[in-house]
Parts: C-alpha cells; sequence; structure tokens
C-alpha cells in the first residue's frame, strides 16, 4: 500500500516538474533580458586609463580616474 502511495507520488511530481518547468523557463529568460547593463567608459586625459564613468572624478568638465590623476594634470 506504501508503496503504490510513493510510486503514485513520484509520477505526480514528474508530470507536475514537465508540465510546469516551461513556464519557469520563459520567466528566467524574461527576467534576463530585461536586465541591461549600461554603463559608460570615459577617458582620463592625464594617463590615459579608462574608468566607469560612475566612479570617476569630475573637474572642470572632464574625467579623472583617480585624485592623483586630478592633482597631476
Amino acid at each position: 500500500m506504501i508503496l503504490k502511495f510513493l510510486v503514485a507520488a513520484i509520477v505526480l511530481f514528474l508530470i507536475y516538474i514537465v508540465l510546469f518547468k516551461k513556464d519557469r523557463e520563459k520567466e528566467v529568460k524574461t527576467n534576463k533580458k530585461d536586465e541591461k547593463i549600461e554603463d559608460i567608459m570615459v577617458e582620463c586625459p592625464t594617463c590615459g586609463t579608462f574608468v566607469s564613468k560612475k566612479e570617476a572624478i569630475l573637474s572642470n568638465g572632464q574625467f579623472y580616474c583617480s585624485k592623483e590623476c586630478l592633482i597631476n594634470k
């Protein structure tokens, strides 16, 4: 009796996985397409290193990669 119940439970579980797996895959693909990583890289005028615009230091309309480059301009 217990064996029949376990077999039925396993079969139902496998059917559940097969039927709903496609829906989960679609959700994952949709989420990945919506996420876009946008970051603009700018060149430091002192050393020529490219740095993220978010991390750069802005001074007099120019982006610098570090305080040292800003001082040594």
